[in-house]
């Protein structure tokens, strides 16, 4: 091996200045935007207030969230549970095709996959779940507001695809998260 192959994490530098008070941050680039938001928040309240109304995930806080349930391979999302606290619990359909989903938007914030959207053909493929079970399940789940539906016009055909909502993750996350206290 060279020194090439061992890479430094990249630093940031950044300067804030509000008011009379100014700061500097130094370091890797995840821990230096959690510092500056920290900072901001103390320091100018409406931020603050702000983010207790608003609903938005980073890529960040979904991979910490689901990398023990949601792993991406190189033939796309897969929903496989690590070890412990959830392994012994069974997912219904609903929440495999909701993880599905979101491993896809995942898989796309990543980089790793085109489009953040799937066909029932693609959901049916990666969970296995029965063709009309998937379907009644998007039908609900649309409906609720968890999942968009939309038309791809690609070439001459028109291809139905879904793509989890902010709200679906929020849904799911709750799901999840009473799934985890469950099995304490």
């Amino acid at each position: 091996m060279t020194s090439k192959d061992f890479k430094k994490p990249e630093t940031i530098n950044v300067s804030v200045q509000f008011g009379d008070i100014k700061v500097q941050y130094s370091g890797e680039p995840e821990n230096v935007a959690s510092s500056v938001m920290n900072f901001l928040t103390k320091n100018i309240p409406e931020i603050s207030l702000a983010r207790k109304i608003s609903l938005n995930y980073s890529i960040s806080e979904l991979i910490d969230l689901y990398s023990s349930i949601i792993k991406i391979t190189p033939e796309g999302p897969k929903i496989l549970p690590d070890d412990g606290e959830i392994q012994n619990k069974k997912f219904s359909d609903k929440e495999i095709v909701m993880l599905f989903l979101l491993g896809i938007k995942i898989a796309f914030e990543l980089g790793k996959i085109p489009d953040k959207s799937s066909p029932i053909a693609d959901i049916h493929a990666a969970t296995n779940l029965n063709p009309k079970s998937i379907s009644s399940r998007l039908s609900e789940l649309v409906k609720a507001g968890y999942v968009y539906r939309s038309v791809n016009k690609e070439s001459q055909l028109e291809l139905v695809v879904y793509v989890i909502t902010t709200s679906g993750i929020s849904w799911l996350n709750n799901t999840i998260t009473k799934k985890k206290i469950n099995t304490k």
